[in-house]
């Protein structure tokens, strides 16, 4: 086995992508090595980066949605073996003795990690993860569709499943992109009546193709005027990070409606107060989920034929593929691969 590894390494905030040699590590008691075979770029990257996350220590490896297999078994580590398939997501470990660990509730661990941020993630070929953050993939799916899932797709799936709503009531998904591609398709499996939302017709032949059974153009349509024409929406998952165009939908739920939001935008939400007590209506944050969310997610996809949209770069094209991503050019996930 070789000693030494390529890295796709930030040394300070703001700093470009170095391609680094490492020594490979070694998995310590509760740990295993995975050898990355696939990672997503996440917009959220973008703090590693840019050094927007608080105690970031650099260099930095990131990425969190890897997909590869258990190349080393540290001690004490249970159920997992080498040479299974696995997935590591955003949710990179927990203390298990906090209050919301005592309750089962490890993604609002108090003492949580993330992979990617707390300690270096999949830009790799190979990363050390704890074991209660695997998720097994199953073997119809590949790779480079695993990794966007362990994040991407685990946070749209997880919120909907959560959501409330039951099938056959409207589900509209705000945002045509890396999430909302995602969310299209995992509303209409579930069976909700599915409503993409987007500004101009350009994705409304994809929209369809992707599950939904309507399409509202916002930049040509009053989107809550459309949305109560199909007698409100149960849920809004609001997937494009933008207050402005998230705050104006809260008029489109129905009574006892949900505005779901996964994606942060920069800029607080507007919201009436009036329009919430009206109408009992809610406005709730998602925050991804554990590896378990992540396992059910990439069974889910599997039984029910959710793909993601990517494009694919090797680990040595890293700026390039960042620069894709950054830019919102990319349709829609942006995929590192790594050599075998």
């Amino acid at each position: 086995m070789p000693t030494k590894m390529q890295t796709a390494q930030i040394s300070k905030p703001g700093g470009d992508w170095e391609l680094v040699e490492r020594v490979i590590p070694e998995p310590r008691a509760g740990q295993v090595r995975v050898k990355v075979e696939a990672c997503g770029m996440c917009h959220s990257d973008v703090f590693v980066k840019e050094g927007l996350w608080p105690g970031l220590a650099y260099p930095r490896v990131p990425g969190h949605e890897i997909a590869g297999h258990i190349d080393a078994v540290g001690d004490n580590v249970l159920g997992w073996r080498q040479g299974q398939r696995v997935g590591v997501g955003w949710h990179g470990g927990h203390c298990f003795v906090c209050a919301p660990c005592r309750r089962g509730d490890f993604a609002m661990c108090v003492h949580r990690k993330v992979t990617g941020f707390d300690f270096d993630g999949g830009y790799a070929e190979y990363m050390i993860a704890r074991a209660e953050t695997l998720a097994a993939i199953p073997d119809a799916l590949p790779a480079e569709e695993a990794g966007p899932f362990m994040c991407a797709g685990v946070t749209v799936y997880n919120a909907l499943r959560h959501s409330g709503a039951r099938a056959g009531e409207v589900v509209a998904v705000h945002g045509i992109g890396g999430l909302g591609h995602l969310g299209v398709q995992y509303a209409r499996q579930m069976g909700f009546e599915t409503v993409a939302i987007n500004r101009g017709n350009d994705k409304e032949s994809l929209a369809r193709q992707l599950g939904a059974h309507h399409y509202i153009d916002a930049s040509a349509q009053d989107a809550v005027t459309e949305l109560h024409k199909l007698g409100g929406a149960r849920v809004i998952l609001a997937t494009a990070p933008n207050a402005q165009a998230i705050s104006a939908l809260i008029d489109g739920l129905s009574p006892n409606g949900t505005l779901l939001v996964p994606a942060a935008p920069a800029e607080p939400l507007t919201i009436s107060v009036m329009s919430l007590i009206s109408g009992r209506r809610s406005v709730a944050g998602w925050y991804s989920g554990t590896a378990r969310d992540a396992q059910e997610t990439l069974a889910f996809s599997v039984l029910s034929a959710v793909h993601p949209m990517i494009e694919h770069y090797p680990l040595g094209r890293v700026a390039e593929a960042y620069a894709q991503m950054h830019s919102g050019r990319a349709r829609f996930r942006v995929v590192l691969t790594v050599d075998a």
